[in-house]
């Protein structure tokens, strides 16, 4: 059965703002698919299994990173090897960050929905325009952004509201760098470090020692124009992994060439395209972030490249 899957997180930031957004969005569709909100795992992973038995071709999901990375997660092990069907990405969340870094218009979800209907009603026509990156995974978890370390540390401090938005992301960051020119509390919460070592799958490593962070993806930013990963479309079925060792000063010297999505240089960093980085702690733990959200895992950590995600485009 060919159709559209309308996955709705309830909790996601324009929903809340805005309650009769999932009736609208309800309207729209129509006939053209099924509409299914979801708010706890369990809910998620049936609706999973019922978009594969009904074998529906594109799942529409009106949420943030957060919603866009637990429903890929539930899919992909839902499908195990078999292809996973077409994803479009309403932008329902607070930053919207991998939909910004696969091209996705800046429009409102309904405005978004109505151009994915309108391409899926065409596809015989005018075939469906879509970007096809890696999901990577990280232990059961999968998404396009990890992060240690300082990465993790500053998710962890944007989560600390309840209210978010790309305005409080850039005041938390702004905050830390004016906290790091006198060694305040935020840049020491923000700043996290991470000890450890990270093992490629071709026997070379990064040596085990003190890092501000080690982050991997496979799309190019990273939140508010930020592109520390400007290598991860260069080679298929690889990850982008960078292992930043320098101070924090040295880091935020080198904010304008992170934005440009240009390397910080040897100095400071070490980088590698790889298949599987496996992250081996110092301590015993690795917390983590995957697209916004956190995570802690005891012992060695895997990331590896995932299945490829076909993401409608417009």
């Amino acid at each position: 059965m060919a159709g559209i899957a309308l996955v709705l997180n309830p909790l996601a930031k324009q929903h809340a703002r805005d309650p009769k957004l999932a009736d609208r969005l309800m309207r729209l569709l129509g006939d053209e698919g099924v509409v299914r909100p979801v708010s706890t795992f369990e809910q998620l992973s049936t609706v999973v299994e019922e978009i594969r038995a009904r074998s529906l071709d594109v799942i529409a999901i009106a949420g943030g990173d957060g919603t866009n990375h637990t429903v890929l997660t539930h899919l992909a092990r839902a499908y195990g090897g078999q292809p996973l069907p077409h994803i479009a990405l309403l932008r329902g969340g607070t930053m919207n960050t991998t939909a910004n870094s696969f091209g996705i218009p800046r429009k409102k979800p309904e405005a978004l929905l109505r151009a994915f209907k309108r391409a899926y009603q065409q596809r015989f026509v005018t075939p469906m325009r879509f970007v096809e990156p890696h999901l990577f995974r990280a232990g059961d978890r999968y998404g396009f952004i990890f992060g240690t370390g300082a990465i993790h540390g500053f998710i962890a401090e944007y989560n600390s509201r309840p209210v978010r938005s790309a305005a409080w992301a850039a005041r938390v960051l702004a905050t830390a760098i004016g906290s790091a020119t006198v060694g305040g509390e935020t840049i020491r919460r923000v700043a996290q470090r991470w000890e450890g070592s990270v093992i490629f799958d071709d026997g070379t490593a990064f040596p085990q020692r003190d890092y501000l962070t080690v982050g991997a993806s496979t799309c190019a930013q990273i939140g508010l124009g930020f592109k520390p990963f400007y290598r991860s479309h260069e080679r298929a079925e690889h990850l982008h992994v960078l292992g930043i060792h320098c101070a924090v000063a040295d880091f935020i010297a080198g904010l304008p060439k992170v934005w440009r999505g240009q390397p910080l240089g040897g100095e400071r960093t070490y980088e590698k395209l790889c298949r599987t980085a496996t992250l081996v702690p110092r301590y015993g733990e690795v917390s983590f972030t995957i697209d916004g959200d956190v995570y802690v895992h005891q012992g060695e950590l895997e990331v590896a490249c995932g299945p490829r995600v076909r993401i409608l485009a417009l």
